[in-house]
């Protein structure tokens, strides 16, 4: 986010200008310096002088400002968060709600929110200061702070803030709710939803089709399939046309159950209503059945899929890799080259995902060359997958060399991609190769994880080095990681081991 990267940029230092940029004793900037430098684009002047902005200078020179928010992003954007405070930033946030997108005062609400000692209810009243201040008639700037917080997965101050303007007489609109309603659902916070839910209903907030698909899909986490099919019908009583979403979410709910009979039932509603089965309907189907062993069936759904003309998408590999069909896989993949037909990053990754873990790694690197040749680009989860596929074979080296082909074009290996060389590394032993990675993450900007410090610790065990796996230990619980249940079993079973060498040698 662009301002979340200007107010963590570094302080303001005079000594990277000339001594000539500012005199040595830099005499107060008045209101109208300000004003003249920033209508006339004196970028230079703006940047230099930031350091000596008063709280009291911007808040005046931002209040002159208040019908030109154009002008506001663009001092924002020159100041690296110098003199910025909370009366400033709330200011500066009610003005850029003029602009066409909400994203800049919503980034500015979100640097705000993490660089802030200030509660939820101080920024709330701050910024229905800052509306009095411009003489604003608009309450948008409280949406968006509700939409700041639930992009920051802050569902509880998300919620407080909804209350916050119930208090006030202020309706938050469809789009704000449906965002927080979204983020409870995504942190499986249903009763958090349907309080929600319940509060915007006695409020008689008009709720979308978008609102009812993200309820349904409450009640199909909570396993309530039964009621989800009645919401249905409830919406319709309530004149909001149920669309593919809301049908494949049920249809998926009772995929995943292996109702599988009753999702047939709703696929014919759906198909009776004059809504057409989408790739996903489909790919729901055939995943499910694939889990179920019930292959045939995916396959006559799949050739079904491509009669219709529905593209296949990565859900669709990963279904038939699931099932263990690699071979339809292929197949599938190859004709949906054939027919000219996009072929995404994800549908290349499911396929090597699935070569890797059957231990075809040579079918897997065919595949990052057609990738080269095709001009699509591979990401993290591509070369994830091939250093598996090779640590798996005990060939530790040429993952090593796949980690420095990442950063060579321009892919930055990620905790899982340091992971699983430190893996390869420790299960044949060489403990020494396995830190220096462990190391190199760490300069990086990863912290160990728990997988980090489980895998070092069976190496070290494996080699019988008990003490430095002991000191390890204590490491990761110095650090606020708490063991886990593979953590003790690789200390158990090294012990077992010392204890079976000594009885062997008293022998």
């Amino acid at each position: 986010m662009k301002f979340l990267k200007i107010f963590k940029s570094k302080p303001f230092n005079l000594r990277t200008f000339s001594s000539r940029s500012l005199p040595t004793t830099v005499s107060p900037i008045t209101e109208s310096e300000l004003l003249n430098s920033i209508e006339s684009s004196h970028c230079h002047f703006i940047k230099q002088a930031a350091p000596h902005y008063t709280p009291s200078l911007l808040s005046s020179t931002l209040t002159s400002l208040h019908h030109k928010p154009q002008l506001v992003l663009q001092l924002l954007s020159h100041l690296n968060g110098h003199s910025l405070d909370l009366t400033t930033s709330s200011l500066a946030a009610c003005i850029l709600c003029r602009l066409p997108s909400p994203k800049p005062s919503i980034s500015l609400l979100q640097s705000l929110i993490l660089s802030s000692t200030a509660t939820n209810r101080t920024i709330f009243h701050e910024l229905e200061l800052s509306l009095d201040r411009l003489d604003s008639k608009t309450n948008l700037i409280f949406d968006l702070l509700v939409r700041a917080y639930c992009e920051l997965k802050k569902p509880n101050e998300a919620l407080e803030c909804f209350y916050l303007m119930k208090e006030k007489g202020v309706e938050p609109n469809i789009k704000t709710c449906n965002q927080m309603l979204s983020l409870f659902l995504t942190l499986n916070r249903t009763q958090m939803a349907w309080v929600l839910y319940a509060k915007m209903f006695r409020m008689k907030i008009k709720c979308s089709v978008y609102t009812f698909n993200i309820m349904v899909n409450v009640l199909c986490k909570e396993g309530k399939l039964k009621k989800a099919k009645e919401f249905i019908a409830y919406m319709e009583a309530l004149g909001v046309k149920p669309n593919v979403v809301t049908y494949n979410t049920v249809i998926h709910g009772h995929c995943l159950r292996g109702k599988f009979q009753m999702a047939r039932v709703i696929f014919q509603t759906m198909k009776d209503k004059g809504l057409e089965p989408d790739c996903y309907t489909y790919n729901f189907f055939i995943s499910g059945l694939c889990k179920e062993g019930r292959l045939e069936e995916a396959s006559g759904l799949l050739c079904k899929m491509l009669e219709f003309g529905l593209v296949p998408n990565a859900l669709t590999y990963n279904a038939l890799i699931y099932g263990n069909r690699m071979k339809e896989a292929d197949a599938l993949f190859n004709k949906v080259q054939q027919e000219g037909l996009l072929v995404d990053t994800l549908m290349f990754n499911a396929l090597m995902v699935g070569h890797c873990v059957n231990g075809n790694i040579d079918s897997a690197f065919q595949l990052l060359k057609l990738m080269d040749n095709m001009k699509v680009h591979p990401d993290e989860i591509t070369y994830n997958a091939l250093m598996h596929g090779y640590c798996k074979e005990g060939k530790v080296e040429e993952a090593r060399k796949l980690l420095d082909e990442m950063k060579r074009r321009g892919i930055k290996p990620g905790h899982i991609s340091y992971n699983t060389l430190i893996s390869g590394y420790s299960k044949r032993g060489d403990m020494k190769d396995a830190f220096r990675v462990r190391d190199e993450m760490m300069t990086t900007g990863f912290d160990p994880t728990i997988l980090t410090y489980n895998v070092l610790i069976q190496g070290l065990c494996k080699n019988r080095e008990g003490e430095h796996a002991e000191e390890l230990l204590k490491e990761m619980v110095s650090k606020g990681i708490t063991p886990d249940e593979n953590t003790y079993l690789s200390i158990i079973e090294a012990m077992e081991k010392v204890d079976d060498l000594e009885e062997n040698v008293d022998k």
